[in-house]
């Protein structure tokens, strides 16, 4: 038998006994002595000798007056000793052979108790129902409707345990209400906030009410439901004033409004405008400002404000900006770039989204309030292999890469793409980064190299007695333009003419033209943005941009463009009152129509983008399309 059903059965038996009257037999009368001797064993928990002695008593005496009493007790016994079956049968009993008796409530209460103990819970539903319509014991009813709540959470109904332990509530005594008022707490936890809100609606006690409000403005809270937490938690505060939870909900309104919603049409920004690479953020702080300005003029009963904090590249400052901004009241932030990571784990721990303008490595994996609008090594080279493989039908690639992180990243992404797609590498060579003669590494792709041992040292050879070996389609060098620029003459030299050039977005600069000229034609290249494209957005962006500050715009001024009305536009819908609500809706959204091509958000807060595929056209680039 469960401890819990044992200490319920015992519980139940020891407020029966000490409250109900007892008839004290008359001991000089032989059947009186018989049911002495045998309550006596009873009072003193000799339980196995008082059942046989009870059992002796009503087989000789069925007819005496106490018989029912023995009846009683006899129930009682095989209940404690665990012998819940017969304990049913004998209360049955009592109440078939002694309908007049007034232990026939005790016995219907004590069915509906064993009945729990054995896992009757349906059972226990359905007879204490009838039970409650023709007992007038206040103890009975207590007991009935504990027992109801207790039967109702056995089978998975919380809704109606609370209902029941509701109507108990305020009949309890210490330390049996404190004992309930944890269960309620436990059960609110369990329940969603509209099955609270539906017994809110069934009890009438405020007591019980008030945990329960209590509790549903703590789960609406948990679910980051902030705007439906602050409508329970103040209703229970102005309707209960006194609860004992009234100073908790006070005090969770107060950290609501404080960590979770904003000034309105407010937006921070995180950016290195002093420091080595000031350069940088004053290109974004372009784009941003080109933003600020469009959407204003477009939206005059929507005055937004952003708040710019300089970084200066440290991450220190970047993570006080941080809380300067949270302290501010900002919706979100924008940025930063170079210090990302402690800005983003300075915004996680606060409950402000932040969308980063980095490449850095797993970024997003900081936390959920973490975005990143940025195109990555990875994006590139998915754009790059998907185009050359399934629409250029290209098989077999060559990597030739700087042996530093840029180009080590870059040839590691490349040949797992390129596997990917059932394609393969069919040769890889790096360089030294300060080289600029790139023969050997170029022979050895092609095999023209070839090792002289040392007893032939002084022999003359001729490196180019043998053909080319050139196995593969394409190759691929991720590299700057400048460098670029000296290797694919070296190619041409080497008779690597008729193959496709794929390069990645440092490749998208008039440098690389003007160094390689007609050698570099037909190159391949993606990137984020291309003040040359057809589309209607860029074409009225660059219109702006070139009005405002003179020149083309590149993609870092082109993504903090987007990044800044894609914020503009979703905190200023009037349904966007609290941060957790933004961090969400920035999760959903899907095709924001924006300069560097459509934008949505993967579960992992990183932007999904389609770039642009570009190729070299004599003095130009030309768009190939998006990818």
């Amino acid at each position: 038998m469960k401890k819990v059903n044992v200490i319920l059965i015992l519980t139940v038996i020891v407020t029966f006994w000490a409250c109900e009257p007892k008839r004290v037999p008359i001991i000089d009368i032989p059947d009186r002595q018989l049911f002495s001797k045998a309550d006596s064993l009873f009072q003193k928990q000799f339980y196995e000798e008082s059942l046989a002695a009870f059992e002796e008593y009503l087989f000789q005496f069925p007819d005496s007056p106490l018989a029912d009493e023995a009846l009683m007790k006899l129930g009682t016994i095989h209940a404690i000793l665990g012998d819940s079956k017969n304990a049913v049968g004998i209360y049955t009993r009592l109440i078939d052979e002694h309908p007049e008796s007034d232990f026939v409530p005790d016995a219907q209460f004590q069915i509906l108790a064993t009945l729990y103990n054995l896992g009757e819970y349906l059972e226990v539903i359905e007879k204490a129902t009838d039970f409650l319509k023709t007992t007038v014991s206040a103890s009975h009813i207590l007991r009935t409707h504990m027992l109801l709540g207790d039967a109702y959470m056995a089978i998975g109904v919380p809704m109606d345990a609370v209902y029941w332990y509701a109507k108990s509530f305020n009949q309890l005594k210490e330390p049996e209400k404190r004992d309930l008022i944890e269960k309620i707490k436990a059960i609110g936890g369990q329940l969603s906030p509209e099955e609270i809100l539906s017994i809110l609606d069934r009890i009438e006690d405020k007591s019980t009410a008030g945990y329960l409000s209590y509790q549903l403005g703590v789960n609406n809270a948990e679910e980051e439901k902030y705007e439906e937490a602050l409508k329970v938690l103040s209703a229970f505060v102005e309707k209960i004033p006194e609860h004992e939870y009234a100073p908790q909900a006070k005090d969770l309104i107060a950290e609501i409004k404080k960590k979770f919603t904003y000034n309105r049409f407010t937006i921070g920004c995180l950016l290195p405008l002093s420091g080595p690479y000031k350069t940088y953020g004053k290109r974004v702080l372009r784009g941003i400002e080109l933003a600020l300005n469009h959407h204003s003029s477009q939206n005059i009963d929507k005055p937004f404000r952003v708040i710019i904090k300089d970084t200066g590249s440290d991450p220190v400052k970047a993570t006080q900006a941080v809380i300067e901004l949270y302290d501010d009241g900002v919706a979100a932030i924008m940025g930063p770039i170079l210090t990302a990571e402690s800005a983003a784990f300075a915004a996680q721990k606060r409950g402000i989204p932040i969308i980063t303008l980095t490449q850095k490595e797993d970024i997003t994996d900081i936390g959920d309030y973490v975005f990143r609008n940025f195109f990555t090594p990875k994006t590139q080279v998915k754009a790059l292999v998907s185009y050359v493989v399934k629409e250029l039908g290209l098989k077999r690639f060559a990597i030739l890469y700087p042996d530093e992180n840029y180009g080590t990243t870059f040839m590691n992404l490349f040949w797992d793409e390129v596997t990917a797609h059932g394609a393969n590498i069919v040769g890889v060579e790096s360089y030294d980064s300060r080289i600029t003669d790139f023969a050997d590494q170029i022979k050895k792709l092609i095999g023209l190299y070839y090792p002289v041992p040392k007893d032939l040292r002084d022999v003359p050879i001729q490196p180019d007695s043998e053909d080319p070996i050139i196995d593969f389609d394409a190759i691929f060098i991720p590299d700057a333009p400048r460098t670029a620029g000296l290797i694919i003459p070296q190619l041409a030299y080497h008779d690597i003419k008729e193959t496709y050039l794929l390069g990645t977005n440092l490749w998208h600069s008039e440098i690389l033209i003007k160094m390689a000229r007609r050698f570099v034609q037909g190159a391949l290249m993606p990137d984020g943005f291309f003040a040359g494209s057809a589309s209607v957005h860029v074409t009225n962006f660059v219109e702006m941009f070139q009005e405002a500050f003179g020149r083309e715009p590149e993609y870092i001024e082109a993504v903090a463009y987007d990044t800044a009305m894609l914020l503009f536009q979703l905190v200023g819908r009037p349904d966007v009152k609290f941060r957790s609500t933004l961090n969400k809706e920035l999760r959903k959204l899907k095709n924001f129509s924006g300069v560097t091509s459509l934008t949505s958000f993967d579960d992992n807060g990183d932007a999904l983008k389609r770039l642009y595929l570009l190729r070299v056209e004599g003095e130009q680039f030309i768009e190939l399309g998006q990818h």
